[in-house]
């Protein structure tokens, strides 16, 4: 029975052409989405940081950090359909980059209101963009017959970045000045950009970075399709609404462990968060390859329900785990989850807007979702401790998390194409 609930759409069987991009330009990805994440990490925490020791309020940060959290909600889906009206997703890499860094700047020169509000607003705008913008240079580079490898060394990567840049920031931070980190930041801008010129722009080809056909004849048969179709895609907007649930019952879960840690014991808690931070990174290092790979051989759903099963489980754990030492360990699984989630989101994302001209809006869409989940997730996790204290916080997240598994297990399909010619 064809189109079954959990089989891809029956396509045509033809052998798969396997793209061969330059060792130059494949290593320029890598590093260019090491240092991506090298320039991302000056921001988040250390915003928070640097203002409260300028002696800001924290009504005026909380409300350049919501300023810049609504922004980064609404600029989604029209940053991902801006990617894919560019013709050069290098180009807008590198507007991108240099907008983030203009941001830290001023941050770092100016730190009044009108300013860093402008700032935090610039980088959401930036960071809409530069997200896409990277994984349609990757698909664009390498095309749909080994994305799912591509993303996963993508992954591993930013994770290394990240983890890297959080510490040097750190370092930087506590020896010299909070404003220190912004400067770090905008040193890192060189590397980026040098990263991305070497990635050669013959080799990416816009139409399939864009996840349109690209031989002559599919675009006969398949036209550019209209973004409004992506409204009625039925299987992306489950796979989002998947999502939202995920990062719904998610995002407040490791902020809600802090509060947990801190008043069982204050003296650990900063190191311990730590731990809970840099451990799942180095997790997600060593198996978002893997992941990329098993993606290819079994299929996406297998390693999806891996994903979204997690999160229940930690849920679950946190709640009932009392010892501030286990919580680290069992923070581990959020390291499962990532390494998953940072290559199938994007991977999932091209396989249901293949052949529309539209896969970067289409990761737009996926993101609104996300964010919307994310940001209901602290105040519902607050409201939940409020009232019924951490252990039923922590139940409840897992029970949103629990919805979101059963309806990948019930309604979300496998997505793998049937093998095709990238040619």
């Amino acid at each position: 029975m064809s189109n079954s609930r959990n089989e891809a759409p029956q396509q045509p069987e033809r052998r798969l052409t396997p793209l061969t991009p330059s060792r130059r330009s494949l290593r320029g990805l890598d590093w260019f989405v090491f240092f991506v994440a090298d320039v991302q990490t000056g921001f988040g925490p250390f915003v928070s940081v640097y203002l409260t020791a300028q002696h800001w309020t924290q009504i005026d940060i909380g409300l350049v950090l919501s300023a810049g959290g609504f922004v980064s909600l609404i600029g989604q889906m029209p940053g991902g359909a801006l990617v894919d009206s560019a013709r050069s997703e290098r180009v807008v890499g590198a507007i991108a980059i240099a907008a983030i860094c203009i941001s830290a700047l001023a941050y770092a020169a100016l730190p009044i209101f009108p300013v860093v509000l402008s700032a935090s607003i610039l980088h959401a705008l930036a960071s809409c963009v530069l997200g896409p913008a990277m994984a349609a240079i990757s698909l664009g580079l390498v095309g749909h017959a080994v994305i799912g490898e591509r993303l996963g060394r993508n992954a591993r990567f930013a994770s290394i970045g990240n983890g890297l840049a959080a510490a040097a920031m750190g370092a930087c931070g506590y020896l010299l000045s909070a404003r220190a980190v912004f400067f770090v930041t905008v040193l890192l801008l060189g590397p980026a950009l040098l990263a991305l010129r070497m990635i050669s722009p013959a080799e990416i080809n816009a139409e399939r970075a864009h996840g349109a056909p690209v031989a002559l004849k599919d675009r006969k048969d398949k036209p550019r399709a209209k973004a409004g179709d992506l409204m009625r895609n039925r299987p992306l907007l489950i796979f989002a609404g998947c999502l939202l649930l995920f990062h719904l019952g998610n995002a407040a879960m490791l902020p809600l462990m802090g509060s947990v840690l801190t008043m069982r014991s204050a003296q650990w808690a900063t190191l311990l968060i730590a731990a809970c931070i840099v451990v799942p990174q180095l997790l997600v290092a060593a198996l978002s390859p893997w992941v990329g790979k098993r993606a290819q051989a079994w299929g996406r759903r297998p390693l999806l329900l891996i994903g979204f099963a997690a999160l229940p489980l930690r849920g679950v754990l946190f709640a009932l785990v009392s010892s501030p030492v286990p919580l680290v360990f069992v923070q581990l699984l959020d390291g499962v989850t990532a390494a998953v989630f940072a290559v199938l989101v994007p991977l999932v994302v091209a396989d249901l807007t293949r052949g529309t001209g539209h896969f970067n809006l289409g990761q737009g869409i996926v993101g609104t979702f996300i964010g919307i989940g994310a940001s209901i997730s602290s105040t519902l996790a607050g409201f939940l401790i409020d009232r019924f204290g951490s252990a039923a916080a922590f139940a409840g997240l897992a029970v949103i998390a629990l919805a979101g598994l059963a309806a990948v297990v019930l309604l979300m399909p496998e997505t793998r194409p049937a093998i095709e010619e990238e040619a």
